[in-house]
């Protein structure tokens, strides 16, 4: 933190000369001196109780102080903004034949990613700035590859129209053991570092035991009273579960304690701007990853050939459109 002290000035000297004592009124130095006065018991009790407050609020305001530094700062969240446009602030390569199902930022550059398609899903180490693949799990032919998290060293990952997921140890990829969830289906997964949070395609959002994978509680993710669904990829940012919607330009923002809707981000942006540069095999926007140290959040999508850094911008006034049709509120997929 930041902080400038300040020092006291030094008394200014006096420049007129010392007065000359009064011997004569002067207590003779043989003469007994009386006791100091001492403060009564109770005022000192007082005081003490005094400090100990004071000491308390300080601390207190530092938690305090600390915490909301962690907090995501959206300018403009005293307004109650419900819906949130983006700003690209870096571009980065991204595997244009990588069907990304899931996604999360592992530190020094490093992202994982979990892509799906019959004979084609996989597991993967991802350098951020280049976009190179630098290790690579292919699953086997039978399975198609869902959403990804990592908790200390292991990754965990579903699979689409199955019970069955992997854990693989995330140093080399190595597949440690397959485990049965208790989910409809493996779509999207997040982690806070305790508990997996994961979809199913409706709008429920689950958390699970990682040990057991127990779901330890359902949670129906709701807007203004209706049902969000079709929760695919998620993230953990700041104490929010973040939701791509499947096939919408949107992420929805996400409360893990009832499942109400605090916000949407909309980016058809960034669709429509490859589109725009002849890019015209991209998929939907699926993939959301966030770098907690450096408060950095990346996103990408099927097929897509770019991944994006972006910073989130609450839209101020009235929404151009409305937002159920922007992020449209559609019924659960059926496969």
């Amino acid at each position: 933190m930041a902080g400038g002290s300040q020092r006291k000035k030094p008394p200014s000297k006096s420049k007129s000369k010392r007065s000359v004592p009064n011997l004569s009124s002067s207590p003779s130095p043989m003469a007994p001196r009386s006791p100091p006065a001492l403060v009564p018991y109770h005022k000192r009790i007082s005081i003490l109780v005094s400090i100990s407050l004071i000491v308390c609020v300080v601390v207190l305001l530092g938690i305090s102080s600390n915490t909301s530094s962690s907090k995501l700062s959206f300018p403009g969240e005293e307004e109650s903004a419900e819906v949130y446009s983006v700003e690209v602030v870096n571009e980065y390569p991204h595997d244009p034949n990588a069907f990304t199902q899931g996604l999360l930022y592992a530190g020094n550059d490093t992202l994982f990613e979990s892509t799906g398609l019959h004979g084609k899903s996989s597991v993967r180490k991802v350098d951020l700035k280049t976009g190179k693949v630098e290790a690579l799990e292919r699953m086997d032919d039978s399975y198609f590859g869902e959403g990804l998290t990592m908790i200390g060293e292991r990754l965990y990952q579903v699979t689409w129209l199955t019970k069955t997921g992997f854990i693989y140890e995330r140093n080399n990829l190595s597949k440690v053991t397959r485990f049965t969830h208790l989910m409809s289906d493996g779509w999207g997964l997040a982690t806070d570092g305790k508990i997996l949070f994961g979809s199913d395609g409706t709008s429920t959002l689950y958390q699970i035991d990682p040990q057991t994978m127990k779901v330890l509680q359902r949670l129906n993710v709701s807007y203004k009273g209706l049902e969000v669904h079709l929760l695919n990829e998620l993230e953990y940012i700041y104490g929010e579960i973040w939701a791509n919607v499947w096939q919408t330009d949107c992420i929805a923002r996400i409360s893990p304690s009832d499942g109400s809707v605090l916000g949407w981000i909309v980016l058809p942006s960034l669709r429509k701007g490859l589109l725009s540069t002849g890019f015209r095999d991209i998929d939907v926007l699926n993939g959301i990853a966030w770098d907690k140290d450096q408060h950095r959040i990346f996103v990408t999508g099927k097929h897509w050939p770019k991944l994006y850094e972006i910073k989130v911008h609450p839209v101020r006034g009235k929404f151009n459109g409305d937002i159920e049709q922007v992020c449209p509120l559609r019924s659960p997929a059926r496969f």
